[in-house]
């Protein structure tokens, strides 16, 4: 398959348009997915097998549990005192539990089903074990065996950041990469007639719009539809990891880091500045640079995928 061929593809699966679709693929091969030469081998083996999608039901749930919650979590990033306001926050709760659901849908259609256990007053977007119960065969459902950590990303993630004592928290951490974009609040509002109904319908009644105006409006707000995500892989808590586990390319004066894999340690940053004679700055290929300098960093190459290795997660729990 040519490059184009494998474009509209992924932009035909998962009902995108074919900038997105090759955004995606992009950044698999950023990430160290997979190279331009092996696309279809990754396409095929790879991405489409671990790809599910999330219905309007499911998005409904998911939204309803993170307004259960959204109050009592903290509006802050981890390490950084950016405020995320109410609105933002939600969105990004209910993206989280998004690819919670994912996760679960995965599982179904390997005949284990799980409960997220969602509940009013948790407070963490990442517990240390989102599976509360499974269920296996014929029996009842069940504290599970591991823990699993479970977060989401958008399409255009690149990496897997688990800060502080996170990752000696859960036995697997998943990543989840979720198609939701910046306007999925927006397009179900939509498509449960808020802005119709209520706030466009205010608009008109107190003049400020035309129904022309009105119209034109709703119509140029986003639509909902089933909502795609990759489930990109895992790691262990109990593998060797090894000191200082990078790789990256040097500029003129600076350098980029393209590959993590394991822990990343205050100072590291400088110690790779040192080895690498780097005269300018140290930047992450994709983001820059993370909110803080301790945890584990992975870049989605170097995540486990394959049927063996999730074996393992399924046997496990």
């Amino acid at each position: 398959m040519t490059r184009e061929e494998i474009i509209q593809k992924v932009s035909s699966h998962l009902s995108t348009d074919v900038v997105e679709a090759e955004m995606i693929i992009d950044k698999a091969i950023i990430g160290g997915e997979t190279t331009e030469e092996e696309l279809e081998s990754w396409l095929n083996n790879r991405f489409l097998p671990n790809v599910v999608f999330i219905d309007e039901d499911g998005y409904a749930r998911m939204c309803i549990d993170a307004l259960k919650i959204v109050g009592t979590t903290a509006a802050s990033d981890y390490g950084s005192s950016r405020q995320r306001d109410l609105g933002q926050l939600w969105a990004d709760m209910t993206r989280g539990y998004i690819g919670e659901l994912a996760f679960k849908i995965f599982l179904k259609q390997n005949e284990i089903d799980i409960e997220l256990g969602h509940e009013a007053g948790e407070l963490s977007e990442y517990l240390p074990n989102d599976i509360h119960k499974v269920k296996k065969d014929k029996e009842e459902f069940r504290e599970p065996k591991i823990k699993v950590g479970i977060k989401a990303t958008k399409w255009n993630g690149i990496w897997f950041d688990i800060p502080g004592d996170q990752f000696n928290h859960s036995d697997f951490h998943v990543l989840v990469k979720v198609g939701t974009g910046r306007d999925h609040l927006f397009a179900y509002f939509k498509k449960i007639s808020v802005f119709k109904d209520k706030v466009l319908k205010v608009g008109q009644d107190i003049g400020l719009l035309s129904g022309d105006e009105a119209n034109t409006l709703y119509n140029n707000l986003p639509t909902f539809k089933p909502i795609s995500a990759y489930i990109a892989g895992f790691v262990k808590k109990d593998e060797k990891y090894d000191d200082l586990p990078y790789k990256g390319k040097s500029g003129r004066l600076n350098y980029k880091i393209t590959e993590w894999n394991g822990q990343i340690k205050p100072g590291d940053l400088e110690i790779i500045k040192d080895k690498e004679k780097v005269k300018g700055k140290i930047a992450f290929e994709g983001i820059g640079s993370f909110a803080h300098d301790s945890g584990y960093l992975f870049n989605t190459g170097n995540l486990k995928w394959g049927k063996k290795d999730w074996k393992e997660v399924m046997e496990g729990l």
